[in-house]
């Protein structure tokens, strides 16, 4: 299994940038997606999660309003859409898959998800 992120970069505050992640997994519409994100020295942090048919989302309160996550079966591919971007953005974000085959469902939960993407740089200049 493999999750391959990409589309981070550089931008101003209050810009926009989409992350992508493209996975190599066979049931992908059975597993939950979350997009975390971390900076040094720092835990890894949930931003949101989608379920396994897209219907349900989570949000953490500091991207409520500018971040939306979305995903497509079709293209084994979730997506984060940020905008209006700010400086505390800055870090690097990384998709999960969780293995989840009955249901339609979201985790909140770090530890529950069994795969990992390499993660992608995000950096906000003020």
């Amino acid at each position: 299994v493999q999750l391959q992120a990409s589309g981070g970069g550089l931008v101003q505050a209050g810009g926009s940038l989409r992350v992508s992640c493209e996975a190599s997994i066979r049931t992908f519409s059975s597993n939950i997606m979350g997009w975390f994100r971390q900076v040094p020295g720092e835990e890894r942090r949930l931003v949101g999660a989608i379920s396994e048919s897209g219907k349900r989302t989570y949000y953490a309160d500091s991207v409520k309003g500018r971040f939306t996550i979305s995903r497509d079966n079709d293209k084994n591919t979730v997506y984060l859409q940020m905008d209006n971007l700010k400086p505390e953005d800055t870090a690097v974000y990384y998709c999960a898959a969780k293995y989840h085959p009955r249901g339609d469902s979201i985790t909140t939960n770090r530890y529950a998800y069994n795969y990992w993407g390499q993660g992608t740089k995000v950096t906000v200049s003020s």
